[in-house]
């Protein structure tokens, strides 16, 4: 999408305009560093344990342009710069403004930022092709490595997710893995050794994070009159947590 507005002269300048629902200026948990975080507003899955409800339209939010955004990062950058940080695009999900977060991502790095793609892949490999070429790190979702509960979970399948994942590691892109522990959904240990099996073969694999499902989003299933489908579900006990990074640690790999 695309915003004219009137310049000096004759001319009219023309910028990149995006649907955002928010951004943190202080991230630490999205990428190294301290981070500017932008949820991009707009997302085709439909997770059960969700807790940026409030993303999923993608007429939601609010309009911003490049130029706004970039205008807004600066304020911070000092602060990025000196703990290595940079931008994180997450969302919702990011992947479906990817033309505009590519201008964004470049002009990021012309400022020295370091710049973060948090996705579910589900958009495939083509749509992301250019904004890869000006990103840092990608973070990506892998809910579940079997496709039927993928789909339970998510209302699509996990084909594409996987496919971006065995993309990033032969093209050299640093991949940090985050998969969501829900007990009763996703703690199987069968799917767990699955998932090591198929991050050995991830070169580019650089960390594997485990998150526990927690239940901080649910008063937004309630504002939308809606009922939480994980309402019966509690945060899996340490000691689960500490089983699957067990198992994961077993196959050499890098868990947090």
């Amino acid at each position: 999408m695309l915003f004219s507005a009137p310049s000096m002269g004759c001319r009219t300048m023309t910028y990149p305009i995006a649907r955002i629902h928010s951004v943190e200026t202080f991230g630490t948990l999205d990428g190294p560093g301290i981070r500017y975080v932008i949820f991009f507003q707009g997302c085709p899955l439909r997770c059960l344990y969700c807790h940026n409800r409030d993303t999923w339209d993608t007429g939601g939010g609010r309009s911003i342009t490049l130029p706004d955004l970039v205008a807004d990062i600066r304020k911070y950058q000092d602060f990025y710069l000196a703990s290595g940080g940079g931008v994180t695009a997450s969302g919702g999900e990011p992947a479906l403004q990817a033309t505009f977060i590519q201008e964004l991502f470049s002009q990021c790095r012309e400022i020295g930022l370091h710049t973060a793609l948090d996705t579910s892949g589900y958009t495939g490999v083509g749509p992301l092709k250019d904004l890869l070429l000006v990103t840092d790190l990608v973070l990506l979702d892998i809910k579940h490595m079997h496709s039927d509960k993928h789909r339970q979970l998510t209302g699509v399948g996990n084909q594409r997710t996987l496919e971006l994942a065995q993309y990033l590691s032969r093209q050299g892109i640093p991949l940090w893995v985050r998969y969501i522990l829900i007990p009763g959904y996703t703690d199987d240990p069968g799917a767990i050794i699955k998932l090591a099996e198929f991050l050995t073969k991830l070169d580019s694999l650089q960390k594997v994070l485990i998150l526990p499902y927690h239940t901080m989003g649910v008063y937004k299933w309630e504002e939308f009159g809606l009922r939480n489908p994980l309402s019966h579900v509690s945060p899996p006990p340490p000691e689960a947590v500490v089983k699957v990074k067990q198992i994961l640690a077993g196959s050499n790999l890098p868990v947090e």
